[in-house]
């Protein structure tokens, strides 16, 4: 996200993703080369804040998001850093259909998870905190959400939210100190008395 235009110096990115929004499925299969390295950073930021032991790897993540777009709604994304927010919005579902499934297993599945990759066994993966989470992240208001999402997610800067989002840079800070003040309180509410 920080400035990778110089591996795209014909701006690729712009018209593949013009292409995307014209609706030519095509060219998200496309434009994934110019973008891959940079939503595997995405995904190897996000599973470091997972607990340890955490069986999905960060390109199963961004495979799996990969698919959902693909098979989700038209993308909007009119830029690279929008893209990536987008992509972020997708790791985040996948993450939250993983706990999902974490936690149904843990009810009865007696599936065990294995990975051909260099994973290990999920040991202390709390699938709990993660649907709790997406839970409150949909109460939030949707800009507060989406600054949420592009933040913590995307990892994205407040000079890049702000232009995602068509604000200030003050008005994602605010946002943001707003939605973390609120989804403390949703996630751990303080004992009365």
């Amino acid at each position: 996200m920080r400035g990778r235009e110089e591996s795209d110096p014909r701006g690729e990115v712009a018209r593949l993703l013009r292409e995307v929004r014209e609706g030519e499925s095509a060219a998200l299969d496309r434009l994934l080369p110019f973008v891959y390295d940079e939503l595997r950073h995405l995904a190897g930021r996000q599973l470091r804040r997972e607990s340890a032991g955490h069986t999905l790897q960060p390109t199963a993540l961004v495979h799996e998001a990969y698919l959902k777009l693909a098979a989700g709604k038209r993308i909007d994304a009119t830029d690279r850093a929008h893209f990536l927010a987008i992509a972020a919005g997708a790791m985040r579902q996948v993450l939250v259909e993983y706990a999902r499934r974490r936690k149904a297993e843990k009810r009865g599945g007696g599936w065990e998870f294995t990975t051909l990759g260099n994973g290990n066994a999920a040991a202390d993966y709390r699938p709990d905190e993660v649907l709790a989470l997406d839970e409150a992240l949909d109460k939030l208001d949707q800009r507060q959400r989406q600054v949420v999402e592009f933040r913590f997610f995307a990892g994205m800067e407040e000079k890049e939210i702000a232009a995602v989002l068509g604000v200030t840079e003050r008005t994602v800070r605010r946002d943001w100190t707003k939605a973390r003040a609120w989804l403390y309180l949703s996630l751990y509410p303080q004992p009365e008395g």
